[in-house]
């Protein structure tokens, strides 16, 4: 099961044990033939997702004697490109179920608007799958998700009528400094109250690294001057993945920074961010299920991987 480290967003709204739970429910019938392995994203480190889900396979492909192992699935685009990535295994192509998606089902859970939704999700949906959902619905977590959903389709309709998709560029500020990396809690959605590195949009007339100076004084009022700054750069990557954030294609930019061991400067949210803290490396690797979009994954790049 992908995504298993995700925090929750519009496009992954349960966490893997409520999948995990729905998917058992489901088929009860099933016992001990049915196994659910949670495997950890990692979009920038696609050798470490295979050699997970190889790993979760294999495992149980011992514990239960399995002789024959099948990768099933539905070739429906870019994103099932997963279905080729393992030729040790037989591939059985699957069609379409009833031209469902899960885009249109979380559409549909996320925006519930009277009857026809109900009947849509009833003949879609298997009957314990159904009941959790409902249940799902009346918990504080759902109505955050449906704000956050409501919020990126109202952003994605500012720019629906240009003749081609636009593409965002972004900066983000990796700061490290006495074993701890420096983030923010952000102020307003998306992510609102979750986690990041200090960064945002580049302007019309700046430089890429000058930006994230920028958005770093601003997010964070760290009182270290540039030219200190630019000294402590000690490198840069460009982070593309095509499904990183939800309002549209957003390419970013990330600075790693680095100080000399020393005492910590004082940080204070400001600008989009609610706060600014420093946080240990050992903490922040636990973080993974706690921040925006892809920016654990951004900062443990410069940090040596995971």
């Amino acid at each position: 099961m992908g995504s298993a480290n995700r925090v929750r967003s519009p496009k992954n709204p349960f966490t893997a044990r409520e999948r995990e739970v729905m998917i058992l429910a489901t088929f009860p019938e099933a016992g001990d033939r049915l196994r659910v392995a949670p495997i950890r994203d990692y979009p920038y480190m696609e050798d470490l997702w295979l050699k997970g889900v190889q790993d979760a396979v294999e495992f149980a492909a011992k514990e239960t004697g399995a002789i024959r192992i099948g990768i099933i699935g539905h070739s429906k685009d870019e994103s099932s490109h997963y279905l080729k990535a393992f030729p040790q295994w037989e591939q059985i192509e699957v069609p379409n179920f009833e031209g469902r998606s899960a885009t249109e089902l979380r559409d549909l859970i996320l925006s519930p608007n009277g009857q026809g939704t109900d009947l849509v999700l009833e003949s879609a949906l298997p009957t314990p799958c159904l009941h959790f959902v409902r249940e799902f619905q009346r918990l504080p977590q759902f109505k955050t998700l449906m704000r956050e959903h409501q919020f990126i389709q109202n952003y994605r309709r500012q720019y629906a009528a240009y003749p081609y998709p636009p593409t965002f560029v972004t900066v983000d500020a990796v700061v490290v400094h006495s074993g701890h990396i420096l983030l923010v809690e952000r102020r307003a959605m998306p992510g609102e109250g979750l986690l990041a590195l200090p960064g945002g949009f580049l302007g019309q007339d700046e430089r890429l690294l000058d930006a994230a100076i920028r958005e770093l004084k601003e997010e964070t009022r760290l009182k270290v001057p540039v030219p200190v700054l630019k000294g402590s750069l000690k490198g840069s990557r460009v982070f593309d993945d095509p499904d990183r954030s939800q309002r549209g294609r957003t390419i970013t930019h990330a600075f790693h920074f680095e100080f000399p061991v020393g005492p910590l400067p004082a940080v204070k949210g400001g600008d989009d961010a609610r706060r600014a803290k420093w946080v240990s490396l050992s903490d922040f690797y636990a973080l993974d299920g706690q921040m925006f979009e892809d920016h654990w994954h951004v900062g443990t790049s410069f940090l040596g991987g995971v």
